[in-house]
């Protein structure tokens, strides 16, 4: 169970079935100092474990999603080190089973637009702005980070980004795919509630299952046939199809009722 209180650093709520996870360093746009990196890890690794959770929102709190990585801190240790904290909370919100969410506003630099890459969609507020700058550090973007952001944008756009280490503007992000979607503030809160309230009402058998195939796809090329096997049995001994059915046939809302640890759907 997550412990975590609103004066840490990072810090979750629950509401609903929908955890958020928040970064809590307004004063300095949210930038991760290396103690966050590992408690990013453990609440998000809490969170497999509680079965009322189906959906995870990343945000930040104040007027910034996060600025990257606190550079003072950075200096202190070594590249490694810092490679290590930063990789068990990229993997372990890379890997959270249910579906992510990054809710972006202001700065998203850095270690922040890594951890947007993580989420499976990225709603974004206009006035936010993106950018990777390790090129301003002579330091080299995280191996497991890079394979991820090329995965979202393309090797070319990647390069462009990395290369010079440059701001853009949150038209030039959606442009080359590193946002789902852009408004002005208060639309984008509206859109994340709508869109909260449209995911939890579908199954989420669908939405875990997906997401595992998806990923391999990005990774492999293909499904598997083990997983795709895998699937099948699930839904053959889950009630979701079944009650989908009959709710398409009623004409009313379908109550889905499917968990992961129902039918031993395993983080990947």
């Amino acid at each position: 169970m997550n412990t975590s209180v609103e004066n840490d650093a990072v810090y979750v709520t629950k509401q609903d079935g929908v955890a958020t996870l928040w970064l809590n360093r307004p004063a300095k746009r949210n930038a991760i100092t290396n103690e966050m990196w590992q408690a990013i890890g453990d609440r998000v690794n809490g969170l497999r474990e509680d079965t009322d959770v189906r959906l995870l929102i990343l945000r930040g709190v104040g007027d910034h999603f996060c600025a990257g990585a606190d550079i003072h801190g950075l200096a202190e240790m070594s590249l490694r080190e810092y490679h290590e904290a930063n990789q068990y909370a990229d993997q372990s919100l890379a890997t959270f089973p249910m579906p992510t969410i990054a809710f972006i506003t202001g700065s998203c630099i850095g270690g922040g637009a890594e951890l947007a890459s993580c989420c499976d969609l990225r709603i974004a507020a206009e006035g936010s702005k993106y950018g990777i700058t390790p090129a301003r550090l002579g330091i080299i973007y995280p191996a497991y980070a890079l394979e991820r952001v090329t995965r979202l944008i393309g090797p070319s756009a990647t390069k462009q980004l990395l290369f010079a280490g440059d701001i853009i503007e949150a038209n030039e992000a959606l442009r080359m795919g590193l946002i789902n979607e852009l408004l002005p503030l208060d639309a984008a809160e509206n859109r994340l509630e709508g869109l909260v309230s449209t995911l939890l009402e579908r199954s989420l058998l669908t939405q875990v299952g997906t997401k595992e195939m998806v990923e391999q796809i990005a990774d492999a090329g293909q499904v598997s046939d083990s997983l795709n096997e895998r699937w099948h049995d699930i839904i053959d001994t889950a009630a979701d199809m079944h009650e989908g059915i009959a709710a398409f046939a009623d004409k009313r809302k379908p109550s889905f009722s499917w968990r992961p640890t129902q039918a031993g759907a395993s983080d990947r």
